[in-house]
């Protein structure tokens, strides 16, 4: 039994929510974000909170449960106060700036590299060496952050690349005479 969809959703006040079908539309003081469920799930909006439950006993059904609570407590909490990803960038001569809207980053090619923000999403760069990704989808911002990573992973070496703020690479060491 999943622990996680039987937990409800509160709904602070500010935030809008619109159920019409399969569809729940979350509209808050950030934005809105929409998400059609599996028909599999129902959910309910009893006062502040939202319950989903289960409208058949299978396999399916038990697996998105979780999943579906799960999305649209990041769409509560993404149009109230928004999600944000750090990258760091670790080796002589990386650094970022802003050109524009767009993200420039020099990673020790022979050429610059620009990376336009989608709609939703903004980069912000308090250090020539941080970057900092936010929105108010929990998915996008992610995938923004992975695909900027995937730029220049760190290496095992040196540990020389794009990481994420806080992890730990896996050093080897070099060879031996």
């Amino acid at each position: 039994m999943s622990r996680i969809g039987k937990k409800a959703v509160a709904v602070p006040s500010g935030v809008t929510v619109t159920i019409s079908g399969q569809t729940i539309e979350v509209k808050g003081p950030k934005g809105q974000l929409s998400w059609t469920l599996p028909e599999e799930i129902v959910v309910k909006h009893e006062g502040a909170e939202l319950n989903l439950t289960k409208s058949v006993e299978n396999t399916r059904a038990q697996a998105m449960w979780g999943l579906s609570r799960t999305l649209v407590s990041n769409m509560v909490v993404g149009v109230t106060t928004g999600f944000e990803k750090t990258l760091e960038l670790v080796g002589v001569g990386y650094r970022a700036a802003m050109k524009g809207d767009a993200l420039s980053m020099q990673l020790g090619f022979s050429h610059d590299v620009d990376v336009p923000a989608p709609s939703g999403i903004t980069f912000a760069v308090p250090k020539q060496t941080e970057i900092k990704i936010s929105g108010i989808d929990k998915q996008v911002v992610g995938e923004i952050a992975s695909q900027i990573r995937r730029l220049r992973p760190p290496e095992p070496y040196k540990g020389k690349g794009v990481r994420y703020a806080g992890e730990v690479v896996r050093r080897k060491e070099g060879k031996k005479k």
